[in-house]
C-alpha cells in the first residue's frame, strides 16, 4: 500500500513527479508522518487563508490507479514553520504519576479527526483537523515558558473556569511556575496591567461568575500588543474571547510569525450565543440554557395565575437562536419561540397576533419566548431608529421584548377589546453573569488543557474545541468566517415547531424558497471552503 498526497495552497512547484519515498524519511513538518507516500505533481488551489496549509491525501495500492480519497486536513500553524532549527524536548509528561497508568499517553501525529461523520458509500472522507492532546515531543523548556492570559469581549459562564486549569494545568503538568494575566482586554497588554497567576490565586475563582482578570471590548492594536509581548519576554499566549476577540488573535500570530518570535497563540473560543462555527458547541451554553428555564418557569407561573396572561421571555442571541430553541425546547411550557434566523409578522392570517389570540382561547395563558436579535428590522421601522454598533463592532440591539409586549397589548386593547395581563422577564445578563455548571466546568477543563497541550507542542495560531465529540486543533480563520446559525430546513428547528405547535411564519412558497436559498448558499460556501 502507498500513498500520494497533494500539498495545497503552495506557490512553489516542486520537481517531484512520481517520486517513491520510503516512509521513514517523509515528515510533514512535526506533524502528519504518512507510510510510503508518492508525491504527485503540486496542484495549486486558492486558500481560505494564507495562514492555513491544507493537505489532500490518496491512496494506492500500486496495481490500480490512484482515486482521489477526498481527505484535506485542514492543518494548523507550527513554530518550526518559520524556526525550522528550534529544538524539541522530551514531553514532562512522561514522568508524571498522574499518567503513568494511562495506555497512551500522547496522541500520535497521524490522528485526526473528521468534521463530518455522517457518510454515504462511496462519498469523499471530507476535512479532517488535528487531534488535540498532548505530544511526545514539545518545543518549550519548562522553566523559559512566560505565559499569559487575557479575556475579551461579553461575560460568559465558565471563563474562570478556563484561566484556572490553564494556570493549574501549566504549573501540574509541565512545571510552569512564570504565568501573567492580563487585565481589561486586549488593551491590558500595553496599559501594563497585569497581575501575577499561580494555583494558589486562581484556586476558587471557578465558583465565581464574569472574569477574575476584567474584560473590555476593542483596544486591540497588533502592533502595541506584540511589542509588549516582545518586551515582557512572554512565549505563550491564551486568548478567550468570541468572533472578533479570535479574528484579533490570528493577527497577533501573524505579527508573531513576520517578527520571527517563538511565541505559541493559543485561542480558546468565548459565545454564550453558541454561534461559533465548526465546534460542537462553546462552552456556557449549557449552563446559559439551564439558567433560562428559571425565568421561562416565573413566567409561566405568573400567566397561568390570571386571565389571558401573556407572558415575554427575553434571552440572548444576537445573530443566532440557540439558546431561545433549546430552552424552549427543554421547557415544554413556551407556546412561541422567535429567533433572528426566522422571520416574524404580527398582523393578518398566520401572523402572531392570530396565534396568540387562538393560544388564550384554548388555554387562557401562553409563554413567548424570544430571542434579543428576532426582529430587528422590524423594531427599528416602527421605531425609526438608526443602526449604532458597540466597541466590538457589533450592531447595538433595540429592545424586541419591549416593544413586543406593547405591540401585543396595544392591539388586543385597541383593537380586540380585550383584557389582557403582560408580563416581561429580561434575565439576559443574569444568566450570563453567574459560574459556569458541572457539565460546563468539566468542558471548559477540557478546553484549556487542549490549549496548553498544543503551545507546548508548537502549534500556534490555532484554536480548541470539540468537533463531533473530539477534541481538535482548528485554524482561528476557520471559526471565524462564518457564524454558526440555527438552520430552519433543519430537523432540530422541525423538532421544535412540532413542540410548541407555533406557525412557521413562512407564508406561501416565496417565503420558504428564500429560506432554502439562504441556507443552501451557506452549504455552497462551505463546500467550497472544504474543497479548497
Amino acid at each position: 500500500m502507498e500513498a500520494s498526497i497533494s500539498l495545497i495552497g503552495s506557490t512553489t512547484k516542486p520537481n517531484l513527479s512520481s517520486l517513491i519515498i520510503p516512509s521513514s524519511s517523509i515528515v510533514l513538518h512535526p506533524r502528519l508522518p504518512l507510510p510510503a507516500l508518492r508525491l504527485k505533481k503540486v496542484s495549486v488551489f486558492p486558500r481560505i487563508s494564507h495562514r492555513n496549509r491544507l493537505i489532500r491525501a490518496q491512496c494506492s495500492d500500486g496495481l490500480r490507479p490512484e482515486e482521489d480519497d477526498g481527505f484535506v486536513l485542514e492543518d494548523v500553524p507550527h513554530l518550526t514553520t518559520f524556526l525550522p532549527d528550534l529544538p524539541s524536548y522530551p514531553n514532562p509528561l512522561k514522568e508524571s504519576q498522574a499518567y503513568a497508568i494511562v495506555k497512551r499517553t500522547f496522541v500520535s501525529s497521524e490522528d485526526v479527526v473528521a468534521q463530518n461523520i455522517v457518510v454515504q458509500k462511496g462519498s469523499k472522507r471530507g476535512v479532517h483537523f488535528r487531534r488535540a492532546g498532548p505530544r511526545e515531543r514539545v518545543y518549550f523548556r519548562s522553566d523559559e515558558v512566560k505565559a499569559c492570559i487575557v479575556t475579551c469581549g461579553g461575560l460568559c459562564p465558565g471563563i474562570n473556569t478556563v484561566i484556572r486549569e490553564i494556570v493549574c494545568g501549566l504549573n501540574n503538568m509541565y512545571g510552569v511556575s512564570n504565568i501573567l494575566g492580563i487585565q481589561g482586554g486586549y488593551k491590558g497588554f500595553y496599559s501594563k496591567n497585569t497581575m501575577t497567576l499561580t494555583p494558589k490565586v486562581v484556586n476558587d475563582i471557578h465558583k465565581r461568575g464574569g472574569t477574575f482578570l476584567q474584560t473590555s471590548r476593542g483596544g486591540h492594536d497588533t502592533a502595541k500588543i506584540v511589542d509588549n509581548i516582545q518586551d515582557r519576554g512572554i512565549n505563550q499566549v491564551y486568548i478567550i474571547g468570541g468572533d472578533g476577540t479570535q479574528k484579533g488573535a490570528e493577527k497577533i500570530y501573524q505579527e508573531v510569525e513576520r517578527r520571527g518570535l517563538q511565541v505559541a497563540v493559543s485561542g480558546i473560543p468565548k459565545t454564550i450565543d453558541n454561534d461559533i462555527a465548526v465546534i460542537d458547541k462553546s462552552f456556557g451554553f449549557d449552563t446559559a440554557v439551564e439558567e433560562a428555564q428559571r425565568a421561562i418557569n416565573a413566567a409561566h407561573v405568573e400567566v397561568e395565575s390570571v386571565e389571558n396572561g401573556v407572558g415575554i421571555v427575553k434571552l440572548m442571541g444576537r445573530y443566532s437562536g440557540f439558546i431561545a430553541m433549546i430552552a424552549t425546547l427543554a421547557n415544554r411550557d413556551v407556546d412561541c419561540c422567535l429567533i433572528p434566523e426566522s422571520p416574524f409578522y404580527l398582523e393578518g392570517k398566520g401572523g402572531l397576533f392570530e396565534f396568540v389570540e387562538q393560544r388564550l382561547k384554548e388555554n387562557s395563558h401562553m409563554v413567548i419566548v424570544i430571542a434579543e436579535g428576532a426582529g430587528q428590522d422590524y423594531v427599528a421601522q416602527s421605531m425609526r431608529a438608526s443602526e449604532t454598533k458597540d466597541a466590538s463592532g457589533n450592531r447595538l440591539l433595540l429592545d424586541v421584548g419591549l416593544w413586543l409586549t406593547q405591540q401585543i397589548k396595544d392591539h388586543f386593547t385597541n383593537v380586540r377589546k380585550m383584557t389582557i395581563n403582560m408580563k416581561y422577564i429580561d434575565p439576559t445578563y443574569m444568566i450570563r453573569a453567574i459560574p459556569s455548571n458541572a457539565s460546563d466546568n468539566v468542558y471548559c477543563t477540557l478546553l484549556a488543557q487542549s490549549a496548553l497541550h498544543g503551545a507546548m507542542a508548537g502549534y500556534s495560531g490555532f484554536t480548541v474545541g470539540p468537533v463531533n465529540s473530539r477534541h481538535a486543533y482548528i485554524p482561528i480563520s476557520r471559526v471565524t468566517e462564518v457564524t454558526n446559525t440555527v438552520k430552519l430546513t433543519d430537523r432540530m428547528w422541525a423538532r421544535l415547531l412540532a413542540s410548541t405547535n407555533q406557525p412557521s411564519f413562512l407564508t406561501g412558497a416565496g417565503a420558504l424558497q428564500n429560506v432554502i436559498d439562504m441556507e443552501t448558499q451557506d452549504k455552497i460556501d462551505n463546500m467550497k471552503i472544504s474543497s479548497i
